[in-house]
């Protein structure tokens, strides 16, 4: 059942509701079932016990669609989205009943969080016993085809395991935009703000192989068959990571949660790359050529680069590992060069590029990660 308060509060300011705050009985009614800290998060961002604010708890969409209220400004759900069944329909339904910066707070049980909390609560050895089965039921199951019915049927989508990246890429692809996170008793909280639109795909893929779009050639945009090396809804998060993060050494993200432990041992040998041969038999990619990037990391390129990249195909083995740049600046380097050789003498450019790349791949250790 749907349970939300509203009560009508006259708050002049910040302060005013500081004095109030103990006195208020939704706020007291939180402190009591969830704590101190999970109320301070929430009263970061809203005023808990004002009128515009809903404190829900809810795994049902329908509830959802039978709210009226046209002046909410804040939604806080304070049901583990691990619980709720067609997840995005729930984040979408959020987005259609808030306005534009409208601030929506959850909660989810991620998967590390999830690990820790079973192998507390069993005996060693069988502990592991227990999270092995529940990770293969609650997380592969519902990813496969030929499982997924035998596990929706035997689990309503209940209780499923959802790590931080796809829980933050479903928002982000639900049209929010993370403000902050905070681990608290276990789970991570956050708030993100209503930014645009849904942009999702409506059937997102969990397979080992999935398709990437990037940049083409004259700028279309073509799907780069890879391995699976992230978690699902990885890709919504790039500005995020990027904003949060910024670049490393070699022009990838810094501390890149979004890799999961299997897809940094396939970057390691290379073995993600495999799938994009699949390009280079259809057309999309050349052999040597610069990489195929996203819109979002095109964007951090200068005008003239950009032009000069969708004048040629992307290629499978890019001038970065013949060069091996540091920087982003020394990548666009690396890249100018690169095509300003290409647009003179393509064979050749190309001959000479692949043995330079080949030798550091097989001699220096450069790597796909």
């Amino acid at each position: 059942m749907l349970k939300y308060f509203t009560i009508k509060a006259e708050l002049s300011n910040i302060n005013n509701f500081k004095e109030k705050f103990v006195l208020n009985p939704t706020v007291i009614s939180i402190q009591k079932a969830f704590g101190a800290e999970v109320t301070e998060f929430i009263t970061k961002f809203t005023a808990i016990s004002h009128s515009s604010s809903l404190v829900l708890f809810t795994n049902n969409t329908f509830n959802l669609h039978a709210l009226t209220n046209k002046n909410t400004n804040a939604i806080i759900n304070l049901e583990k989205v691990n619980d709720i069944l067609q997840l995005n329909n729930f984040f979408e339904t959020i987005n259609e009943k808030l306005p534009e910066g409208g601030i929506f707070i959850g909660c989810v049980e991620t998967k590390g969080s999830r690990k820790i909390r079973i192998l507390a609560k069993y005996p060693p050895a069988i502990n592991y016993i227990v999270y092995y089965c529940d990770f293969i039921f609650k997380r592969v199951f519902p990813r496969l085809p030929i499982t997924r019915k035998i596990y929706f049927k035997t689990t309503a989508g209940r209780n499923r395991v959802l790590s931080r990246t796809e829980t933050l890429g479903r928002l982000y692809a639900c049209g929010f935009k993370v403000c902050e996170e905070q681990i608290i008793n276990n789970k991570l909280y956050f708030a993100a703000v209503k930014a645009g639109t849904p942009t999702y795909e409506p059937e997102p893929t969990y397979g080992p192989i999935y398709k990437m779009k990037r940049v083409g050639k004259e700028g279309k945009i073509i799907e780069v068959y890879k391995f699976r090396t992230m978690h699902a809804f990885a890709e919504h998060l790039q500005q995020y990571v990027y904003e949060k993060y910024n670049l490393k050494e070699g022009g990838k993200f810094s501390n890149d949660f979004r890799v999961s432990t299997l897809g940094k041992l396939f970057r390691k040998y290379w073995i993600d790359e495999l799938p994009m041969i699949i390009n280079l038999i259809k057309g999309d990619l050349k052999l040597v050529g610069v990489r195929p990037l996203s819109k979002h990391y095109m964007s951090l390129y200068t005008d003239d680069l950009k032009q000069k990249r969708i004048r040629v195909k992307p290629g499978l083995i890019p001038p970065f590992y013949a060069d091996m740049p540091k920087t982003i600046a020394e990548i666009m380097e690396s890249e100018n060069r690169y095509l300003d050789s290409y647009m003179k003498a393509p064979f050749k450019t190309d001959l000479t590029y692949f043995f330079k790349a080949l030798n550091n791949i097989l001699f220096k250790k450069a790597r796909s990660s």
